[in-house]
């Protein structure tokens, strides 16, 4: 019983470190720097100078705005968007490329803290953008185009608050800070959780047992055995959850930053069990769309994998 509440207390320390040392100051930048271009009006200039490129892999013009959430603020930032396509009359065909691109898109609040640890974030991010797109499209003309393509109503555009004054500016950044430290907080217990689960795996054996199963596989990409198990808490507790595993095991040596960039593309996306669940809580017409947009961003995951192995 001690040696298990040692894992505990073991888990807890490496998570709130984690969370807050690492996590939380990301956060707090970056999400200060999209508000405030929210604020001055120029992410909406962005998204409508760029929804003309997008509109050909299936993609509206909020679907510019989701893509952009989850590069640069975190993976659950698309969920207001795909909230306001879900009530506001967006065809189900252009929903599904959207959550598509969404789900295959590199999670921002997982790529900009390792990149403190030595991430590839311009091809990372790059390579993610790409694939994320042809996966919109597959959804568009493939795998959704038997679905609704008539929009039930005029798209809606979001509304910001706006910062035209100093003061204006540092209520912009007290929202974005308290946003963040709330993503940052809300994330402790899940990877409380995953430590622990990784940290059980390895005292009881299973962990090696798995590595031994997997060898042959990882061994022809020449990848470290020690990724297993950061792949299995991805799929399972989600890109968050697998950060926290991954940066414990590149602290330990059992895992290195050039193995993790060659295997990024497969491991930091929201298609994962909490990021689906997250994300089709927008709406039921979003929830009603997930098995079009799967398989697009299943094709889009694939492309990110081989463009990682290949290119790192």
């Amino acid at each position: 019983m001690a040696g298990f509440a040692e894992l505990i207390l073991q888990s807890g320390r490496a998570a709130v470190e984690l969370a807050l040392f690492v996590l939380l100051p990301v956060m707090v930048v970056m999400l200060s720097f999209m508000r405030l271009l929210e604020a001055r009006n120029l992410l909406d200039r962005l998204v409508d100078f760029i929804a003309p490129a997008l509109r050909p892999f299936g993609i509206p013009g909020l679907g510019g705005v989701a893509l952009i959430q989850v590069l640069f603020v975190s993976f659950a930032a698309p969920l207001a968007t795909l909230t306001m396509m879900d009530k506001g009359g967006t065809s189900r065909r252009h929903i599904a490329a959207t959550l598509a691109m969404v789900l295959a898109a590199a999670q921002a609040n997982v790529v900009f803290p390792m990149a403190a640890l030595g991430l590839n974030v311009g091809w990372t991010m790059a390579i993610a953008t790409i694939a994320s797109l042809i996966g919109a499209a597959a959804t568009y003309y493939l795998f959704g185009r038997k679905l609704a393509d008539q929009d039930e109503l005029p798209e809606p555009h979001p509304k910001h608050p706006l910062a035209e004054d100093t003061k204006g500016i540092l209520s912009v950044i007290n929202r974005a800070g308290a946003e963040a430290f709330k993503i940052a907080v809300g994330s402790i217990p899940i990877l409380v959780l995953a430590l622990l689960l990784v940290n059980l795996l390895r005292t009881s054996g299973v962990m090696g047992l798995l590595e031994n199963l997997f060898v042959p596989l990882l061994e022809q990409f020449e990848l470290a055995p020690a990724l297993v198990l950061p792949v299995v808490t991805k799929y399972v507790a989600g890109g968050t959850a697998m950060m926290g595993v991954s940066v414990d095991f590149i602290d330990k040596g059992l895992l290195s930053m050039a193995e993790f960039n060659r295997l990024a593309g497969f491991l930091i996306h929201p298609l994962d069990v909490a990021g689906v669940a997250i994300l089709i809580s927008a709406g039921p017409r979003v929830a009603a769309v997930l098995r079009p947009a799967i398989l697009g961003a299943l094709v889009a995951i694939i492309l990110r994998t081989l463009g990682h192995l290949v290119l790192l």
